[in-house]
């Protein structure tokens, strides 16, 4: 038999975070509201296989693909990703298997054919139309936060974002920093490296105009490979949500899949 696309195991982790149901009216209460693990299966349908959400299979019972984008919607404004992946992360940390000696940044593109919300012409791709996903991991390549942007949005720009991102997994008020920050060509800029500094990180940024060969990719290469996990997401490899608060919803959500996967191998 195929395997379930929503395990027992993640949707015991999902269900209590999920709002409640808004009550139903004694008299006329209409039709039965989707189950809640079916539109999540729906949901979960559309970002590994990218398919838009009028064409959702209906024998799979998850009900229609606009019933799945509400409840996606609904979900997003209610945190609900955010807070399952800082509750992946948060298990993680206690078990020890977040590294903080070091962290790095990048960003990737993904292509938007119809434009929308937080999209512009890429300058390294003909202006073709997207946005950026911006992320940070640790060490191992565990996504520790992710953003979005307009395609022609500068890296570095986004730099200190990503690191004003983090979450507090600890309860106590104050956010964990890494050691060290690893990034590319794209976030060489003396400005931000000095603040690097100041907040008591190292900066190990490469430096445009100059030989390749820094070394920093032994150390940098986990971001690489944690953007081919987000890629392998068929939503997140092209753009096809025009409002931007339901592709972060997405993003969120893959990132909580991937410290998933990570939480799951730390059992076995």
């Amino acid at each position: 038999m195929a395997k379930p696309l929503l395990t027992d195991e993640l949707w015991a982790q999902i269900e209590p975070l999920l709002p409640p149901a808004k009550p139903r009216r004694f008299r006329y209460p209409g039709r039965k509201p989707l189950d809640n693990r079916q539109a999540l299966t729906g949901i979960l349908f559309v970002l590994k296989s990218g398919i838009a959400w009028e064409l959702l299979p209906q024998e799979m019972g998850c009900g229609s693909g606009m019933t799945c984008w509400r409840r996606l919607r609904d979900w997003q404004q209610a945190g609900v990703w955010q807070r399952l992946h800082e509750s992946f992360l948060s298990q993680l940390d206690a078990q020890g298997e977040l590294d903080w000696s070091r962290a790095a940044v990048d960003s990737s593109f993904a292509r938007a054919w119809g434009g929308g919300e937080e999209t512009g012409p890429n300058p390294t791709d003909r202006s073709k139309l997207g946005s950026k996903h911006h992320l940070l991991v640790e060490a191992h390549g565990i996504p520790l936060v992710a953003e979005l942007s307009a395609a022609n949005v500068p890296d570095q720009n986004r730099l200190i974002p990503l690191l004003a991102g983090l979450p507090d997994l600890s309860g106590t008020g104050q956010t964990h920093l890494p050691t060290e920050i690893y990034a590319d060509r794209a976030y060489d800029s003396e400005p931000h490296r000095q603040l690097l500094r100041w907040l008591g990180l190292k900066p190990l940024l490469a430096k445009r105009r100059t030989a390749h060969g820094s070394g920093l990719g032994v150390y940098r290469w986990v971001v690489e490979r944690t953007i081919a996990w987000l890629h392998s997401f068929g939503r997140l490899r092209f753009r096809r949500d025009r409002r931007a608060d339901i592709h972060q919803a997405f993003l969120k959500f893959a990132c909580a899949l991937i410290a998933w996967n990570f939480l799951l191998a730390s059992f076995c």
